[in-house]
């Protein structure tokens, strides 16, 4: 026989050999996922994957994201601000929400504002009106005098699953109408901006510029508002945040009606419940919230909850980490009884409490705006570290804490971020705004900023050009 045929002899033995093992792995696979789902039954079997046609969905969404360019109180223009040398037009992102003008944005981007431009995605420019803020969750309601708009649907945040993909649009250092990708990387993130952190984890690109544009679902829906990066660099590294819409939808009807958001309030602080303190207090499970603290006079205190208590439940609702908590009493209307299922030295225990305003009671101040020279010149905003904040972050120095970084401040360009807590500045030690304030009115222009910052318990000093 030729040496050729024997080859292709050999050949067709194995190409069918193979063919025959591969069916046997794909048979036994199938095989053991019936299995797996038959002894699961509780459990939903699996979805087919979502595909989602990101070009007829960036083509729908896009020409209802707009560019936010804020003029800050004291700060020349911001038309054509500049980013090392490449020229950047506008300064942030927005999302058009309804036909008659409303637009979402970040907070952050025009706080301390005194005018904001908006520019459309046909080229049309307005002058802006701040219709309400809420630095707690980073969100700002701007209003423009226009009509028939093109909006975006709001979808459902809590639909949403680790893995799905999603599409950011923004305009990220001035490139406006940016598309990117990704996926959802997490749900229900913490990242030390406040009482009411809930974001979504993304890898889509997020940059500078892109704060306030939406986060896309594949229905092209809205189902975040991009607010935060982890960065080293300062440019995207696959790590960023989106407030959850549904968050929004709380905010919006109060901003739009009144400018502010009305929350409720019980009067506690509480803590996570980590395992090793669950087997301390003896519980089974590391679910609910663990009372830390009850405020004198609060509705806690009045309906009888006890520092040690863990909150597993309000008003049928499982409590399943502290901020569970926060976000479900703050939508509770004022003036309601709701009934707090608590396990107290491991025992079960109902308490009705009459939710309360919260500005009645003791709570982390939002985020204060620097005035004009100060906000100009350095770019944060910040806050005293009290006692109980102090307690939340797991600090034990005394300074103020950033809460929030204007982008392409001099403050951002040195590497402050929000959760840092500066302890000194120019040598001098901060225990208030005021401090930090009187340091940088007596900076001369051009001399450099020394600050010693306090990040994840290490401390280092970084140099601001005022």
């Amino acid at each position: 026989m030729p040496r050729s045929a024997l080859r292709q002899r050999h050949a067709v033995s194995l190409a069918a050999g193979l063919f025959l093992a591969a069916s046997c792995v794909l048979g036994f696979a199938e095989a053991a996922t019936r299995q797996y789902w038959a002894e699961r039954p509780g459990q939903p079997p699996l979805t087919p994957p979502i595909v989602a046609d990101w070009v007829s969905i960036a083509e729908a969404v896009k020409p209802a994201v707009v560019n936010v360019a804020p003029q800050l109180r004291g700060a020349p223009g911001r038309g054509l601000p500049q980013t090392g040398r490449v020229p950047q037009v506008g300064r942030a992102s927005g999302v058009i929400i309804t036909p008659d003008g409303y637009a979402l944005t970040n907070n952050h981007v025009v706080e301390g504002a005194t005018a904001v431009r908006i520019r459309l995605a046909d080229g049309r420019e307005f002058d802006a009106k701040i219709a309400g803020r809420d630095p707690q969750t980073d969100l700002a309601l701007l209003k423009i005098d226009a009509a028939g708009l093109p909006v975006i649907p709001l979808g459902d945040s809590s639909r949403l699953r680790v893995g799905e993909p999603v599409m950011a649009v923004g305009n990220p250092f001035g490139l406006e109408q940016t598309v990117t990708t990704g996926i959802v990387s997490a749900t229900g993130r913490v990242i030390g901006e406040g009482a009411y952190d809930d974001f979504i984890q993304t890898d889509a690109s997020i940059n500078p510029g892109n704060s306030g544009g939406p986060l896309i679902n594949a229905r092209g829906e809205v189902i975040g508002i991009n607010s935060a990066i982890f960065s080293r660099t300062g440019g995207s590294i696959g790590i960023g945040f989106a407030v959850p819409v549904n968050l929004a939808k709380f905010v919006v009807p109060q901003l739009a009606e009144s400018g502010q958001v009305v929350r409720g309030w019980l009067g506690v602080t509480a803590q996570p419940l980590t395992p090793d303190l669950a087997a301390g207090l003896g519980l089974p499970r590391s679910e609910g919230a663990l009372v830390s603290q009850v405020w004198d006079g609060s509705p806690a205190a009045a309906a009888g909850l006890k520092r040690g208590d863990v909150i597993v439940e309000v008003d049928g609702r499982k409590i399943g980490r502290t901020t569970d908590l926060s976000l479900l009493v703050a939508a509770t209307p004022v003036g309601k009884n709701v009934t707090v299922s608590v396990l107290r030295e491991g025992k079960p225990l109902a308490i009705t409490a009459k939710v309360a305003r919260r500005e009645q009671g003791p709570q982390l101040s939002s985020a204060p705006q620097p005035e004009g020279e100060q906000r100009a010149r350095l770019g944060v905003a910040v806050e005293p570290v009290t006692s109980e904040l102090a307690g939340q972050l797991g600090v034990t120095v005394t300074g103020v804490i950033v809460r929030r970084v204007t982008e392409g401040s001099p403050a951002a360009e040195a590497g402050l971020r929000p959760g840092d807590v500066i302890t000194e500045a120019n040598r001098q030690p901060l225990k208030s705004p005021d401090d930090l304030r009187r340091v940088v009115d007596a900076v001369q222009p051009g001399t450099p900023l020394l600050l010693l910052v306090q990040r994840d318990g290490t401390a280092s000093y970084l140099v601001v050009k005022v």
